[in-house]
């Protein structure tokens, strides 16, 4: 833990966090002091990362949960709450890229990224919002992508639920905007990450891989960074929004 931890006695709820962006930003919380609940599917991996996080001197809590289901998400919420103490920070991380072509799409693909990408973040921050109001303070950051921008062939699907990921998050800003409740949304280029591995579309995997081999990507902890940046400003300053792509990248 940083000897002047900027988010010392705040919590703070990460999803997505057994891998990748969502783990680099729990220990990276963790580090600033933070009690970070961390939430995936994957018990084991948040097992390992919450002893992580302790190992270092930070706090944190496992948190299993789908994404996807309504009830899971809300007793999500309510753990953070009743075993750290509150809820002052939400990142909306985990998702999902499969990637094809629409006449190749698998239907199923398609509804499973509305369901993780956009779904599963409105319910969290759903779920989370009526206590940040009351306490008259929090941050929501949700991570969206350079895909949420600009969408490419190949991407219709993946485009779609993150162009609605900035899109809510707009909108949700100018609701929130006298609560004392900010909201980020922050948008990566490429990053070395499981996403890739999971694209169903074999032309397009060998495709994006040709394309990412190329170039210096992004690290996860190039994102945990930019998001740590945006919630240990001072309640006057408002990170609405970040783009980070590799220097490479077009």
């Amino acid at each position: 833990m940083s000897d002047t931890a900027r988010l010392d006695g705040d919590v703070a709820l990460v999803t997505g966090a057994s891998s990748g962006i969502g783990r680099a930003t729990a220990q990276a919380l963790a580090a600033e002091g933070a009690a970070v609940a961390v939430a995936a599917r994957r018990e084991e991996r948040l097992a390992e990362l919450v002893d992580d996080i302790e190992d270092a001197g930070g706090t944190a809590l496992a948190v299993p949960t789908d994404i996807t289901e309504t009830d899971e998400v809300r007793e999500m919420v309510e753990t953070t709450r009743e075993e750290l103490g509150g809820l002052d920070i939400l990142v909306n991380n985990a998702g999902v890229m499969l990637l094809a072509p629409v006449i190749r799409a698998d239907v199923a693909d398609l509804q499973q990224m509305l369901d993780v990408n956009l779904k599963g973040l409105m319910t969290a921050t759903r779920e989370a919002l009526p206590g940040l109001l009351d306490q008259d303070e929090g941050h929501i950051v949700n991570i969206s992508s350079v895909a949420g921008r600009t969408a490419n062939e190949a991407s219709a699907g993946y485009s779609a639920t993150k162009f609605g990921v900035n899109a809510f998050s707009e909108s949700l800003r100018k609701e929130v905007t006298d609560s004392g409740v900010r909201v980020t949304v922050v948008e990566p280029g490429a990053v070395e990450t499981e996403l890739g591995e999971h694209i169903p579309d074999e032309q397009v995997r060998e495709r994006l891989s040709e394309m990412v081999g190329e170039m210096t990507v992004l690290q996860p902890d190039d994102i945990a960074s930019a998001i740590t940046y945006a919630v240990t400003q001072p309640p006057r300053v408002s990170v609405n929004e970040l783009l980070i792509r590799p220097t490479e990248q077009q």
